[in-house]
């Protein structure tokens, strides 16, 4: 995952909101970009196992699990070396500096440090823009039955490993994945 791209790395942190609204540009810069270099591994892939049509989604949950393994602090992979670092460090300046500018802080108040639950709840709240941003190149990629349908089943998330539209035509929101929440070390 490219988080550290010198974008990230100037995030204003002066001002809260912009440094919530930054956050979250530059993690869906990071994860469209992280999309379209695994949507071309998954072509190649789909060259030598061609009845796999759904890999290109199964790839994409688990580099959005990723994704929100770093964000919430809980990336169990500590390679890279100084700049992993540095990465960490930003990102508990940029939620220091959420939380400083929070109206209620009493759920977290006794996490001043790493922010864990604020990063939980920030994740939280994105992991669908996220998700859109992840697959925005994945036409035609589809996950098995994973999104929950209007009557109470199972249906695809037929096209860009997305959940189909309501009835009414809107946008179904539903992040096919839980691979999020799987600890990394079990996927």
């Amino acid at each position: 995952l490219h988080l550290c791209n010198k974008n990230f790395q100037n995030i204003n942190n002066d001002d809260s909101s912009k440094a919530k609204h930054d956050l979250l540009a530059e993690v869906c810069y990071a994860a469209k970009y992280e999309g379209d270099s695994l949507k071309h591994y998954s072509e190649k892939l789909n060259l030598t196992y061609p009845d796999s049509p759904s890999q290109l989604c199964t790839v994409l949950a688990r580099s959005f699990a990723d994704i929100g393994d770093t964000v919430r602090g809980r990336d169990l992979y500590r390679g890279g070396g100084r700049g992993r670092k540095k990465l960490d460090d930003k990102l508990k300046e940029i939620f220091k500096n959420i939380y400083g500018n929070l109206d209620k802080k009493d759920r977290y108040k006794d996490d001043t440090t790493n922010y864990f639950q604020l990063r939980e709840d920030w994740w939280t709240a994105n992991r669908d823009t996220v998700w859109k941003a992840l697959t925005c190149k994945a036409e035609g990629a589809y996950f098995h039955a994973t999104c929950s349908d209007l009557n109470g089943g199972c249906s695809q998330a037929n096209n860009q490993c997305r959940c189909p539209k309501s009835r009414d035509k809107k946008p179904n929101d539903q992040v096919p994945t839980y691979f999020d929440y799987v600890p990394q070390f079990l996927r």
